[in-house]
């Protein structure tokens, strides 16, 4: 009885993880650049003073679904999307590199390039940081031309290049605020090879059907576990008047 139980309790506390994963994935079906999370569950055998003879469900986030997401036209100068593979390089909240696939950008009042969220765009040479301007122009390699303030479209001044990484996948991990970042905590060389197109955002790669279908699924596997759960309670009760009775 006890393992009925307890494959029921595990499985259902692992089904509420899943759900969070994949409900997470749908509240960020609009955000620019973002990677879903994948999840799967697998038994694991209890290990301990005992025969190994309990086994138990677990839910784990394999890894991030790297495929690139839909294309949104938006004609601003400054919204940019990584063509292909390769990753725009910022810095997170600790001043820290990481690399994100999110092109909204913005010039703040300091004339430091941001994303939308306020994290500072990484050049080649350090942050990216523009002088008053009339106009800017972002080339496909990521260079940052820019007509100086009070002056004719004849005076175009390259200030620096966006850095754009490509790691290898396998190298990274996701952090809970959705960017990504080397294992070894390395800082990576920019890659001339990476290309940007202009005018252009990377949307989200949630699929939300897909999302809300797992959710539905997940849901009804819950309500299975927790009838299982009663089940078990109900067998143990009717064991133990039985025994009563003897």
């Amino acid at each position: 009885m006890d393992k009925m139980l307890y494959v029921a309790m595990s499985g259902a506390k692992q089904t509420m993880l899943a759900q969070n994963i994949h409900s997470h994935n749908l509240a960020n079906v609009a955000t620019t650049g973002f990677k879903a999370d994948l999840a799967q569950a697998r038994s694991m055998q209890v290990f301990g003073g005992h025969f190994p003879s309990r086994v138990y469900a677990m839910t784990e986030s394999p890894g991030v679904d790297f495929r690139p997401g839909s294309m949104i036209t938006t004609n601003r100068d400054l919204d940019i999307s990584v063509q292909g593979e390769g990753w725009l390089a910022v810095l997170d909240r600790e001043g820290n590199e990481a690399f994100t696939r999110s092109g909204e950008l913005m010039v703040d009042s300091n004339g430091l390039i941001k994303t939308q969220n306020d994290l500072i765009v990484m050049g080649n040479a350090g942050p990216l940081t523009l002088p008053p301007f009339e106009k800017i122009e972002i080339g496909v390699d990521g260079t940052v031309t820019i007509q100086a303030l009070g002056q004719g479209p004849e005076t175009l001044t390259e200030v620096d290049r966006i850095k754009l990484v490509n790691p290898e996948l396998a190298q990274l991990t996701k952090g809970s605020d959705g960017l990504f970042r080397r294992k070894d905590g390395n800082i990576e060389p920019p890659d001339s090879v990476v290309r940007i197109q202009k005018g252009v955002l990377e949307g989200s790669n949630v699929n939300p059907v897909e999302a809300l279908m797992e959710i539905m699924s997940l849901s009804r596997q819950f309500e299975l576990q927790m009838k299982m759960m009663s089940k078990a309670e109900e067998l143990d009760e009717n064991s133990a008047r039985l025994l009563q009775g003897i």
